[in-house]
């Protein structure tokens, strides 16, 4: 072989060898991926039973119960509302009317069984997820007037 036809032939393996990595990396991220939804997004794509999402909004005012360690809550972005059971230790700032973002997996019964949940950490903040959802609704519910 002539060096030129070399030099092509280990840029051709080396171009196979980088699709074969971005397709392994590609494939490996789409798996582990946690997509976000408001309740709105929830009955309307219709998330099944045992996929791992994030779940956010606001913590319903009056939907706040408490069982030994496990918190019953309802998640709202103002126009539709989603159960959520949590076991665990519940963050600090975690109280009614306020944002919060929870991960887990809908259960059979259709309550989200939450894994974790993150509450905003001060008076200013809101997850950007949980905001757009929220303006997203909001902007619905002035149109739908």
């Amino acid at each position: 072989m002539k060096p030129k036809q070399q030099r092509l032939a280990l840029v051709g393996v080396a171009l196979a060898v980088i699709a074969g990595a971005s397709t392994l990396a590609v494939s490996a991220l789409g798996e582990t991926a946690t997509y976000f939804y408001s309740p709105s997004d929830v009955l309307a794509k219709g998330v099944a039973p045992g996929e791992a999402i994030r779940l956010g909004g606001l913590v319903e005012p009056g939907s706040v119960a408490r069982e030994g360690a496990t918190i019953l809550f309802r998640v709202t972005d103002n126009a539709q509302q989603t159960a959520v059971r949590y076991t665990g230790i519940i963050p600090d700032l975690f109280r009614e009317g306020q944002g919060v973002i929870a991960e887990g997996k809908f259960g059979a019964d259709g309550t989200f069984v939450a894994d974790s949940v993150l509450a905003k950490h001060d008076e200013n903040y809101m997850p950007p997820e949980v905001a757009g959802a929220l303006h997203k609704t909001k902007t619905a519910a002035e149109a739908g007037e």
